[in-house]
């Protein structure tokens, strides 16, 4: 029986996030605006993060009546090899962030289907699953895919570039996952449940649902 890794999580550096997105998650890019960073070692080596952020969109939480300070989106799930269940990892990280937010209510987090992502990691670790969302309208430009807000970001209106090459393409739809942090806001989503989505290998393969690795 193999050794049980020794884990450590604690807040790491925006450089330290960055990487591991860069290298560990199938984006390849760290989301803009500001995150909270929750970095992951096993015997004493740096593995990856958990990383939140309010999320592309401000009005999230408004369907749930909460201010933007009672809500976030879980961003980023950054991993190279581990030994650690991705669950546990959460787990914990989850204590990190209400320690710097004691006001959070509600966690939010989206699987893309255009990556054959179904949210197996949440569905693992019982988060409550609310239907997929409309697909927003991305950026494509000079071979990089872009979502709306990273792309104003890093490169202001998409109209200057629209004599330059840039085309605007239908976002994919994603399952849309929460996780209530108190019993007041559980119980008020409780009536936005729906079946979980299964992974469409799953459909003719009969294999149990396996949680997608760094899929978010």
């Amino acid at each position: 029986m193999s050794k049980k890794p020794e884990l450590k999580i604690d807040w790491c550096t925006y450089e330290a996030a960055l990487y591991a997105c860069e290298n560990w998650h199938y984006s390849g890019c760290i989301p803009v605006g500001k995150l909270v960073k929750v970095g992951v070692w096993e015997d004493g080596k740096y593995i990856g993060c958990v990383l939140y952020g309010r999320g592309a969109n401000k009005s999230l939480g408004s369907p749930f009546g909460l201010e933007q300070t009672e809500f976030c989106e879980l961003v980023r799930i950054a991993l190279t090899e581990h030994k650690t269940p991705v669950s546990r990892i959460m787990a914990i990280s989850f204590k990190f962030l209400k320690q710097k937010n004691p006001g959070l209510r509600l966690i939010i987090s989206f699987a893309d289907q255009e990556q054959n992502h179904h949210g197996g990691i949440y569905q693992a670790t019982n988060w409550i699953y609310t239907g997929v969302t409309a697909g927003a309208d991305e950026y494509l430009y000079e071979g990089k895919r872009w979502h709306g807000r990273a792309f104003r970001k890093s490169m202001g209106s998409h109209l200057n570039y629209m004599d330059k090459g840039l085309e605007i393409v239908q976002g994919s739809q994603k399952h849309r996952y929460l996780m209530p942090l108190d019993k007041k806001i559980k119980k008020q989503i409780l009536g936005l449940v729906q079946p979980y989505p299964k992974r469409k290998t799953e459909e003719n393969s009969g294999e149990g649902q396996i949680a997608e690795k760094q899929s978010d």
